[in-house]
């Protein structure tokens, strides 16, 4: 550990480098973010921050030679601010300046953190920045008011992070319900592009990742680089392209208008800002996903095959039909089975019951023990669908607490879904939901929670006072979170927030699985999936059969191509199964028995996608970490122009490795023609290397279709060579 007020720092980690700059006591500025340098010395270092700094002329406004990690008028920006407020106008733009810097983990630090102040605005800052094992960038800033009688309103904390000038294009995302992360592409443009988030969660039209790389950057090729906020509400994401040339990203909590005040002595933490940086969009997420598994809470146990209730029954339960259909549920080979929304008192329909969250004696007279005994009876644990943020005003809490609800002025606000929400920051509603959902788990043995949240958290004003509560409520849902866990440790729960509204790095905390939509049309699961993966690792992505008709977008598919798509994450059926024919309910039980095979490799192994010329083929794969062992999918997402539909490759393999490459689940009615390729009927052998530059044939597949494949290294160099065409 080394204490000093500034200086010249290096940090790696994972494949990355990062070079801050506090000399001269101010505040740090990133020279370099991106590909690790190797190790160098303190004479380098100068030397390289002599390198990169630029001319300017007479004016720092012009021209302001560095713009630190919390940008500041001060030093002549005229970009967004890094740190926004006032004391009721005054103290509006403070210049913090660095009076410590403490270094961890010796020379080349993996972490920092600069304490800085501004005695004439009252005000001190802590910024600690690190690098995570995997070479994520963790940027977290706490700000003071040190003023002895007077509050400091804040309007906003918004750090950036550099990226270089060859960066000059966007991607970002948008959405809407059941069709949550649409990727959109753009140029790094000058100026400020801002995607907000004001529904009290992410939403499903969130930015997601702001990524900025190399034009044409792909999963393959381009330098590209990103940035995520690990926070569950308002939120901010920001690429700003200065008239001087500074390219920066940056996210941060979006703060309503007064939501924050600091009174004499009290800070204000920001949402922790995490940046990853990759040769290629599959470099990118694959440190988010080494990132989030090396964490001490992580799922390392086998996920379980999940059959939940929902599209199989609705509002529609009795248990008989659930026990007939927790039946049909074991025989497939399904782990866990979830009882959704309609169990609680008087919730016949989503107009009523929320925040009543004690089992309904006219439907369960005698509880939920005796469906939840057969549960078990059958092999499987059980998981129960709980929203507790939100209320509906035909419920026994409401009546008796209007006060717990949030209100804007005089006024109930919008109702979504029927529902409103609960002030999860009053102490009662807190203690009323924990109360409950503690007895709940005291009453019976539930493994799991799913965690709804539908309504947006909008014209959120506490009671009485009407202040602005999305922040609180936030942090508030977090406790919730916490506490539950504490109570019983064993508990797993589901972030959902109709679909993927909620899936950040923020709930993934406290969460250990997310629903990234409520479409289970399988076509569509193919892009949701795909970019819900940029951070998130499969294990964590919850992926269902749904029926063959789907329910929100009307498609039928066909069951393999409806289990091919959910076999990726942490696979799961939502659809009513009691009734399949014998062929249907034996496919069903061989592609769950398929994935329970292969979950193990799926669930710790390296997710790779590959770049293909066809828009129509989407390829894919999962790689053992010792490489040994792989699973690909070629998806026909539509038809391709051309025909024979040419080759594909497999990038992510060991170059030097035998591979045995043979198909997984093959079917006719998957196939265009009957004609197949060579290796589709018996196998071959080739190389990672072979793989990567040259590929396969590809199978002729009729649209809206999957194929999966096998890959196993083979020792014996000279396996394979039987098959060799004459010289």
């Amino acid at each position: 550990m080394t204490k000093s007020p500034g200086f010249l720092a290096h940090l790696r980690a994972g494949g990355v480098s990062m070079v801050l700059d506090s000399r001269n006591d101010q505040l740090p500025a990133i020279l370099h973010w991106g590909a690790d340098l190797g190790p160098l010395s303190n004479n380098q270092l100068t030397e390289l921050a002599i390198a990169v700094t630029g001319p300017f002329g007479d004016s720092r406004i012009e021209a302001p030679g560095r713009v630190a990690l919390l940008p500041s008028a001060a030093d002549g920006w005229t970009g967004t601010p890094g740190i926004a407020g006032s004391r009721s106008g005054e103290d509006f733009s403070p210049a913090l300046i660095v009076t410590e810097t403490t270094a961890h983990d010796g020379p080349e630090a993996t972490s920092i953190r600069y304490a800085a102040s501004d005695a004439h605005a009252q005000l001190n800052a802590t910024i600690e920045v690190g690098l995570s094992s995997a070479g994520i960038a963790e940027l977290t800033v706490t700000l003071t008011n040190t003023s002895a009688d007077r509050d400091y309103q804040l309007v906003g904390i918004n750090p950036f992070l550099p990226v270089p000038d060859r960066a000059d294009e966007l991607l970002t995302f948008t959405g809407r319900y059941s069709r949550e992360r649409t990727p959109q592409r753009s140029s790094f443009q000058v100026g400020t592009y801002t995607i907000a988030s004001r529904k009290g969660k992410p939403g499903p039209e969130s930015g997601y990742v702001m990524l900025a790389g190399e034009p044409g950057f792909s999963f393959e090729s381009g330098q590209v680089w990103g940035v995520h906020l690990g926070w569950s509400g308002n939120q901010n994401l920001t690429a700003e392209r200065s008239f001087h040339g500074s390219r920066l990203i940056g996210a941060a909590e979006l703060l309503l208008a007064g939501e924050v005040t600091l009174a004499p002595g009290e800070s204000y933490c920001a949402p922790k800002v995490y940046g990853s940086f990759g040769a290629g969009l599959n470099d990118l997420a694959g440190r988010f996903h080494q990132h989030l598994r090396a964490r001490s809470n992580h799922p390392r146990a086998d996920r379980p095959v999940v059959v939940n209730t929902w599209e199989a029954l609705y509002f529609d339960q009795n248990e008989h039909d659930l026990v007939s259909l927790a039946e049909a549920a074991a025989a497939v080979g399904a782990e866990r089975f979830v009882l959704d929304d309609g169990w609680f008192s008087g919730r016949r329909s989503d107009r009523s019951g929320l925040g009543d969250w004690w089992v309904d004696e006219d439907v369960w007279p005698n509880g939920l023990g005796a469906l939840i005994e057969k549960v078990h009876g059958l092999g499987m644990d059980f998981g129960l669908w709980v929203e507790p943020e939100m209320v509906s005003l035909n419920s026994a809490l409401a009546a008796a607490h209007p006060e717990w609800l949030f209100r804007a002025g005089d006024r109930q606000g919008q109702p979504s879904r029927n529902q409103y929400v609960l002030d999860l920051a009053n102490p009662g509603a807190f203690e009323h939901v924990l109360t409950h959902l503690t007895d709940l788990l005291d009453r019976y043995p539930i493994a799991s929670f799913k965690w709804d949240h539908n309504r947006p958290v909008v014209e959120a004003g506490h009671q009485p006072t009407g202040a602005p509560g999305v922040q609180q409520q936030t942090l508030a849902t977090y406790r919730l979170m916490a506490a539950l866990k504490a109570h019983q440790p064993s508990l797993e729960i589901e972030s959902c927030s109709a679909g993927g509204g909620r899936l950040d790095l923020g709930i993934a905390e406290f969460t250990d699985r997310v629903w990234p939509s409520d479409c289970n049309d399988a076509l569509e699961r193919q892009a949701i999936q795909r970019w819900t993966a940029l951070i998130l690792p499969p294990e964590l992505i919850g992926t269902h059969v749904g029926p063959e008709t789907s329910h929100t977008t009307g498609r039928r598919h066909h069951l393999d191509f409806r289990a091919a798509t959910a076999f990726w994450g942490n696979m799961g059926i939502e659809w009513d199964i009691r009734a399949l024919q014998p062929e249907e309910q034996h496919r069903l039980t061989q592609w769950v028995a398929l994935h329970k095979q292969f979950r193990h490799l799926l669930h710790t192994g390296r997710a790779v996608v590959a770049d293909h010329a066809d828009p129509a083929m989407w390829i894919h794969l999962v790689v053992a970490q010792d490489q040994r062992e792989a699973v690909a999918g070629i998806t026909a997402v539509q038809r391709s122009t051309t025909w024979p539909p040419g080759r594909f490759r497999l990038p992510g393999l060991s170059p030097g490795t035998t591979y045995r490459i043979e198909p997984l689940m093959a079917t006719s009615e998957f196939l265009e023609t009957t004609w197949t390729p060579a290796w589709f009927r018996s196998g071959t052998h080739l190389t990672g290397r072979m793989l990567a530059q040259v590929g396969l044939a590809l199978p002729a597949l009729l649209p809206e279709r999957t194929q999966l494949i096998h890959l196993t290294a083979v020792d014996d160099p000279l396996v394979g060579t039987e098959n060799a065409l004459p010289t």
